[in-house]
């Protein structure tokens, strides 16, 4: 005999009551005159043969696509993809949250045989960083576009250039160059002498087949840049002369103000072994990641300055944005 559980027609009709009559279990079991129990496992047979569907949207990723679009429109931007910010977060859950989708956007981004330059800092050493594993068999080469040698590490981590191309290299796959020069010299001339070293200068080889730069987005409006600072790149002196002279941030150790433009900042800019503000405006995709509300100036500055043409940040840092 037929058990009552297995009755198609039975278990349909408790499903209808439940999901589209909202009428409590207890309820079903006292208008049909079936156990309570059987009501339950009748619904749950429901779901598992798909009488039941269920279907969760989440309504807060739903209008981060309309945000998406809207910084999109505003600044021109090629692509902009917002992470979820929640204000229970802590700062470390909030910014771990933007490196781990930054680091699944970049492996469906990066195309076979791409030629992909980096600059430093934590924020690209931490998604290099995260725990997702990605496939290692593609032919990337990775890049560094400013020079990565320093006799200074950062609270005892190496966030120079070229040991970012070696994180990348190992996450994502590929192989990598190295830009053997100092990221800033005393004065231009001395720069240019050493960069015409041909031991040195051939990753301009490099540089010049670039399809994507990943570049972090240094915030020195309050003069607060630590990274910097503690690597020895620039001074106390130097920030406090950059905020009378309205900085907002710089990309690549190229400063810039909240119009991105470099002109008052050129000094120091010319000193830096790298990628000027021309050589990247030439790059097809140039992706900035940075996110929190403190990092919207400095942001806003990179886009006008056209320094990126592609963004990956929070909602907390896009809502500052619009």
């Amino acid at each position: 005999m037929k058990k009552i559980v297995d009755d198609w027609r039975l278990i349909y009709k408790v499903c209808s009551l439940y999901y589209e009559d909202n009428m409590r279990q207890q309820e079903i079991s006292d208008y049909l005159g079936i156990s309570r129990a059987t009501i339950s496992r009748m619904l749950q047979k429901g779901k598992q043969s798909g009488i039941v569907k269920v279907e969760v949207i989440n309504p807060v990723q739903f209008s981060y696509g309309k945000l998406e679009k809207e910084l999109e429109r505003k600044y021109g931007l090629k692509e902009v993809i917002v992470v979820e910010s929640s204000a229970l977060d802590t700062n470390t859950e909030s910014i771990s949250r933007l490196y781990e989708r930054a680091a699944l956007y970049l492996s469906q981004f990066f195309k076979d045989g791409d030629y992909i330059g980096v600059t430093m800092g934590f924020t690209l050493h931490n998604v290099a960083k995260v725990k997702r594993a990605f496939p290692k068999e593609n032919h990337y080469m990775f890049v560094p576009i400013i020079g990565g040698i320093s006799p200074s590490t950062i609270h005892g981590m190496d966030v120079q250039s070229n040991q970012i191309v070696r994180e990348y290299a190992k996450k994502f796959g590929g192989t990598y160059s190295q830009f053997l020069s100092p990221a800033l010299f005393s004065n231009k001339k001395v720069k240019e002498d050493f960069l015409k070293e041909k031991t040195i200068n051939f990753i301009y080889n490099d540089i010049q087949k670039l399809d994507t730069l990943i570049m972090g987005i240094g915030s020195t409006s309050s003069g607060t840049d630590s990274t910097l600072m503690q690597a020895g790149y620039i001074s106390d002196e130097e920030i406090k002369r950059f905020i009378e002279n309205g900085v907002v941030g710089n990309v690549a150790l190229q400063f810039f103000d909240k119009d991105g433009n470099t002109e008052k900042f050129q000094e120091f800019n010319e000193r830096v072994a790298g990628m000027t503000k021309k050589m990247i405006l030439k790059v097809r995709n140039r992706i900035g990641i940075g996110g929190g509300a403190d990092r919207a100036e400095a942001i806003k500055g990179a886009i006008k300055g056209r320094f990126i043409n592609m963004l990956i940040t929070n909602n907390e840092c896009a809502e500052k944005l619009l």
